[in-house]
């Protein structure tokens, strides 16, 4: 098992986490309700993908 020699500079450590970071979600509006979803899904408040109605909102689903 490897032992550490040395130990790392604050600097070394903090270059090895810059990658470590959350992202926030891409969020659009929908066109027929206004409400904000994920591009290409269908909208939790209405149920609509684009331009065409969904068979049921996700909403209604989980209800049921």
């Amino acid at each position: 098992m490897a032992v550490q020699q040395r130990r790392n500079s604050s600097t070394r450590r903090d270059k090895r986490r810059t990658h470590y970071k959350l992202v926030a979600p891409t969020l659009v509006k929908c066109p027929v309700c206004g409400a904000y979803k994920q591009p290409h899904h269908a909208c939790p408040n209405c149920g609509n993908v684009g331009d065409k109605k969904a068979d049921a909102p996700a909403a209604e689903e989980a209800k049921a």
